[in-house]
């Protein structure tokens, strides 16, 4: 009890910890945190999961050099890192673990998806990540959409609607990934054919190619918005020729 009654207090929770399973819940927050960081490592100010300094990443690792330090030093560090990610504008005044990125991003509509069409096998083993093991559960996720939304999840249909992996019949298809975009890892990162084209960004974090120009732009990501405009004009006036 003095623990949870600790960490409620040294991560500034707005309710805090009363059980083990609400130490889960914690532990689950903070992983989610660090896979968000990774996402949004925009070289430039940005608030797209929560407003953020240029290359956030940077600026989280600093409070985590030291791994000798004592448990409740290292812990008052990742609250420093996570206070980084939350409270950056130095407006919040406790941290809300139910929640990982701002109200405004409507993200429910994400988890519906999730939810629905878009299964995702998601684990960690400790080994090849920085997490701790966890086997990726599908009934787990069943029961919670249903919980949430009264669905269930089809685990085969973007497979059978879309061809998984086997798309060589498709065309016109440009798959961009950022390489600082923990997603990638799932990304076609490989032209499959002439016209499924493949465009990795190495300073890029999530659809960076995507968001509007930015003087603080990399030179990977400005190539890579050059290509995609050329692929497309070169495919409109062949679609424009071949009627």
């Amino acid at each position: 009890d003095a623990g949870l009654q600790w960490l409620s207090n040294t991560f500034h929770l707005c309710s805090p910890l009363k059980t083990l399973q609400d130490a889960a819940v914690l532990k689950n927050w903070l992983s989610e945190t660090w896979v968000n960081l990774a996402m949004v490592n925009y070289p430039y100010k940005a608030d797209f999961l929560q407003p953020l300094p240029a290359w956030p990443i940077q600026e989280v690792c600093k409070f985590l050099k030291d791994p000798s330090l004592s448990d409740k030093l290292l812990l008052q560090n990742v609250f420093q890192a996570v206070n980084l990610y939350y409270n950056y504008t130095g407006e919040t005044s406790c941290l809300d673990v139910s929640q990982t990125a701002t109200k405004s991003l409507g993200e429910m509509g994400w988890y519906y998806q999730a939810c629905t069409e878009m299964v995702m096998p998601l684990c960690t083993d400790g080994v090849h990540d920085m997490f701790e093991p966890q086997k990726w559960d599908f009934d787990a996720l069943s029961e919670e959409c249903y919980r949430m939304w009264g669905v269930r999840p089809r685990l085969s249909w973007i497979l059978s609607m879309y061809g998984g992996k086997n798309i060589s019949s498709h065309s016109n298809i440009i798959f961009s990934n950022g390489s600082l975009d923990p997603w990638s890892a799932g990304g076609v990162t490989q032209n499959l054919t002439n016209s499924l084209v493949a465009v990795v960004i190495p300073d890029g974090a999530h659809h960076l190619d995507l968001r509007s120009r930015n003087p603080l732009d990399p030179k990977s990501v400005q190539q890579a918005r050059a290509m995609e405009i050329c692929l497309m004009k070169e495919w409109i006036e062949k679609a424009r020729h071949s009627h």
